[in-house]
């Protein structure tokens, strides 16, 4: 093996585990938002992540992402709330005035 090939074998080892750990804070994200909307009672409807960027909060390097999600409260009306991440750790979520029954 030479240096070459070993170093592109631990890129790609690289770019796997970062695809594995954007992942897993992405179901993070999903299943802080389902816990959320139901300590709420509120209807979720889906999540998506809107960006994520390398990040040096809290003296580390980690994934800066945002999340949208959209949810009802009255089961006919749809808001979109926004939540923010660094890493698994949520620092906020932000939802708009919603009406409910």
């Amino acid at each position: 093996m030479t240096l070459g090939e070993l170093t592109l074998f631990l890129l790609l080892l690289a770019v796997g585990f970062q695809f594995w750990r954007i992942r897993s804070i992405s179901e993070r994200a999903y299943g802080h938002v389902e816990h959320y909307c139901n300590t709420h009672q509120l209807q979720l409807l889906s999540v998506a992540r809107k960006k994520t960027r390398l990040s040096f909060k809290y003296a580390k390097i980690d994934w800066w992402s945002v999340f949208v999600f959209e949810f009802s409260g009255n089961g006919e009306d749809r808001y979109v709330g926004e939540m923010e991440m660094i890493g698994q750790k949520v620092l906020r979520t932000q939802l708009p005035p919603y009406r409910t029954n």
